[in-house]
């Protein structure tokens, strides 16, 4: 008798598990299965255009506002700030950074383009006319790339963390971590302020973030792979940076670090 109660002691145990194991099974399929709905959609690209970039241009950031395109450019000793005619790649007007600056993204506010530089903490507002230096200011991480949404400026320095500027006192406001369903999105370089997002190169990579700036949460990327031909590549540091938006056709200005061409592209779904 006692042996008996053993056995259904056993047997009832037994199935207890197994049933524990089937609804963990089920359980975790489901998450699997809601982690894969919620993944950040992937966007592809049509070529509109293409239109000349000077190669010795190591692009840091773009700016398209009433036809001219608004450029920055990095290195020690070769930093600029350029006003472009689009069509034809020719220099309407440009500023040279002293040679210990190395120049990285820049924005426009109003009447003014604000520059910041990579590791010197340093920061430059221009007439935008005239190119004229109207102020510098300070900020306590290197820069890398910068935007404008209609009320602060915002700020990366090449890792998960954007940084919310006053553009008039200079003090950061806020801070924000850009993550995915994977976790941290480091390597945030050159901005772009779009339709109440933020659009961000990542640095090495051939793709575009698209960030909600009020969670950080990565909605969407634009995957950019074969955009520039294998035989326009120099090296491993011309890559990927630049975005400007046009408001006229709603397409996207993309180039790279002494890339020769810089494209106009609509983006698309990704086959």
């Amino acid at each position: 008798m006692n042996l008996s109660k053993t056995i259904c002691r056993i047997l009832i145990n037994t199935f207890t598990v197994v049933a524990c194991i089937s609804l963990f099974s089920i359980l975790n399929a489901d998450s699997v299965k809601a982690q894969e709905k919620s993944s950040a959609p992937i966007y592809g690209y049509k070529i509109i255009n293409s239109f000349p970039h000077n190669t010795e241009s190591f692009t840091q950031g773009l700016f398209l506002e009433d036809g001219i395109l608004y450029e920055s450019t990095g290195l020690n000793g070769k930093s600029t700030v350029k006003k472009i005619d689009l069509k034809t790649g020719k220099v309407i007007k440009s500023r040279n950074m002293q040679d210990e600056f190395f120049g990285e993204g820049l924005t426009i506010v109003n009447d003014k383009i604000i520059q910041i530089t990579w590791r010197s903490k340093t920061g430059f507002v221009y007439d935008k006319e005239t190119l004229d230096t109207l102020r510098t200011f300070s900020y306590k991480t290197q820069g890398w790339g910068i935007t404008y949404d209609g009320k602060y400026l915002i700020i990366s320095d090449g890792s998960d963390i954007l940084y919310f500027i006053d553009p008039k006192s200079f003090v950061v406001v806020g801070k924000l971590e850009v993550y995915d369903d994977k976790g941290k999105v480091a390597k945030l370089n050159e901005l772009e302020f779009i339709d109440g997002e933020i659009y961000a190169n990542i640095w090495g990579k051939d793709v575009i973030a698209r960030i909600d700036p009020k969670t950080g949460y990565v909605n969407s990327w634009i995957d950019l792979s074969g955009i520039l031909a294998k035989e326009d590549r120099k090296g491993e540091e011309d890559v990927l940076n630049g975005i400007a938006y046009n408001p006229e056709n709603d397409t996207l200005l993309v180039t790279g670090k002494f890339w020769p061409k810089m494209f106009e592209i609509k983006v698309v779904p990704k086959n």
